[in-house]
């Protein structure tokens, strides 16, 4: 089953699988549009799966070269709620999630992408193509709470690395620091994706799913929700240089 149509994305399932492709061209960077697109597809797999049911969210590149690399940073010059309208409630949305979710990192995995993937439950990364890497520090760039994730979810000499030194990590380096959970040849990542969802899917059955995950990580949801929907006040400045 399909379900859609959306725009840049396809959602396919499989069972209680649900796989979200990113198709935005060239390097699925997050607009305004793009986040809300995701969050209406999340919402529709919710709906569809239904409440205290088995489930879980895939999220995955187009391809073997990019996952995602961060922020579309020119819409911030025409709109300076961009990201309080988009990158932030995605974000969100993903923490307060119902069902386990697994970033399939099928590529490279730059700036905002970084705490898109780590908002997620579970990453997968290409063991032989693409980085990851979070740049502010080189930027310019920084909102309230964006080293909420880092910090909550990786020990502190990785987070150290990911925020303040922009390290580049390849698959296997991911893999050793805790980054990612596994790593997979290109042509088996979806395959092992789809087992690792299979293996917990089942966790959201009780109803609880959400309620736990906020006992780990809900300082950082409460940093974004309070940064979302914000136009009364800018809550974050533009980057001082872009990529």
């Amino acid at each position: 089953m399909t379900l859609g149509p959306y725009w840049n994305l396809q959602v396919d399932r499989y069972d209680n699988v649900y796989v979200i492709t990113m198709k935005k061209a060239p390097e699925n960077r997050i607009n305004v549009r793009f986040a809300q697109e995701i969050i209406k597809a999340l919402r529709d797999i919710e709906r569809e799966l239904g409440p205290d049911s088995e489930g879980c969210v895939i999220t995955r590149g187009n391809d073997e070269k990019f996952w995602c690399t961060g922020l579309e940073l020119d819409e911030a010059d025409t709109n300076p709620f961009a990201n309080s309208d988009g990158f932030y409630p995605l974000l969100a949305t993903l923490l307060d999630y119902p069902f386990p979710t697994i970033a399939l990192l099928t590529g490279h995995t730059f700036g905002g992408a970084c705490p898109f993937s780590l908002a997620h439950d579970y990453r997968i990364m290409n063991s032989k193509r693409g980085f990851f890497s979070m740049p502010p520090v080189n930027l310019g760039l920084h909102f309230p709470g964006i080293g909420s994730l880092p910090r909550l979810k990786l020990r502190p000499q990785v987070a150290r690395k990911m925020l303040l030194e922009a390290h580049r990590w390849t698959g296997k380096e991911a893999l050793e620091d805790g980054i990612a959970d596994a790593i997979a040849e290109p042509s088996e990542m979806l395959d092992v994706a789809l087992d690792k969802a299979r293996e917990v899917q089942g966790r959201s059955r009780m109803g609880v799913y959400a309620l736990l995950r906020n006992e780990l990580w809900g300082e950082a949801a409460e940093k974004l929700r309070a940064i979302s929907y914000v136009h009364g006040r800018r809550v974050s400045a533009p980057a001082k240089a872009k990529i």
